[in-house]
């Protein structure tokens, strides 16, 4: 039995194909004319609509995505900008903190120089050298400012210690607490006088040779007292902390705590006992000088 394909074919010719066509766009462009077909349309419309939907969807989803990493990226970059705007700000702020600050120490060096009555000068700590039972710090004024060794150094709040080495460009000042500086003070209370000698630590100093009976108490200021011409008299020095009598010695222990921050000072004042400078001596006046001072070594 032959599975080959027939040779003649059953069904409508091409012509009743293309004339029934015809007829049938005919009819539906009369009856689109007419509105007989609009509730057809409007049905297949509806049932069109999911396929038209997924067709659509891809190219709807990858234009959201697109917006909304475009809007996510420009947020970033928004926070990013913010971000470092406020970063710039916290440190002009810190600035002017920082600047605030020394403005109203270097104010209270001007107050305090017009209190004194006398010629300041001052400096800034360059270095600083705790080791044990050796407290020395380095300023950055030296000779060519006048700075000489034995000048009194103070700070806003009270003393610091005393020139002890000085070179061209820069000084080395040894605190009060230092185990070898001594220095007169006074009781502002009774007017008592003694002597203070450093510790060994920054945070005290020691008042010897004084009796067990002394009329000494915590909370006392003790000033420096003049004695000596080195320190202005009255300038605070410390607070006395603790007062222990000693019934096997002679002396009472009495501890102190400097009133300067040693630990903290940034600025220091160097003072110079003489307001004005020594006058020369004039060509006329030479001679009457000599004769004075060879009458006096005589």
């Amino acid at each position: 039995m032959s599975s080959g394909k027939p040779i003649f074919t059953r069904g409508p010719s091409l012509n009743l194909r293309l004339g029934l066509s015809l007829l049938t766009a005919s009819a539906l462009m009369v009856a689109d004319h007419l509105h007989r077909i609009d509730e057809l349309r409007s049905a297949l419309g509806v049932a069109v609509y999911p396929v038209q939907w997924l067709v659509h969807a891809p190219q709807e989803l990858g234009a959201q995505l697109r917006s909304r990493l475009i809007t996510w990226n420009q947020l970033l970059e928004e926070n990013r900008k913010l971000k470092e705007e406020v970063a710039r700000l916290k440190r002009h702020t810190l600035k002017y903190e920082a600047l605030k600050k020394e403005n109203d120490r270097l104010r209270a060096f001007l107050d305090n120089s017009f209190t004194l009555g006398e010629q300041m000068l001052v400096a800034e700590l360059l270095a600083v050298n705790l080791a044990p039972y050796e407290h020395v710090v380095l300023i950055n004024k030296g000779s060519r400012f006048g700075v000489h060794v034995g000048q009194p150094v103070l700070s806003v709040d009270g003393v610091v210690g005393q020139v002890i080495r000085v070179t061209p460009i820069n000084a080395e000042v040894l605190l009060i607490t230092d185990p070898n500086h001594a220095i007169p003070v006074q009781v502002n209370r009774t007017g008592l006088r003694a002597i203070a000698v450093g510790s060994g630590q920054l945070d005290r100093v020691e008042v010897s040779n004084l009796p067990n009976n002394v009329d000494v108490k915590p909370g006392d200021l003790l000033v420096s007292s003049g004695l000596g011409g080195v320190f202005p008299q009255g300038y605070p020095v410390a607070t006395v902390m603790e007062v222990s009598p000693q019934p096997d010695k002679p002396f009472a222990q009495i501890i102190a705590k400097p009133v300067a921050a040693l630990d903290r000072i940034r600025e220091v004042l160097i003072t110079f006992g003489h307001t004005e400078p020594v006058p020369f001596i004039s060509q006329e006046t030479a001679p009457a000088a000599q004769n004075i001072t060879a009458d006096a070594h005589r």
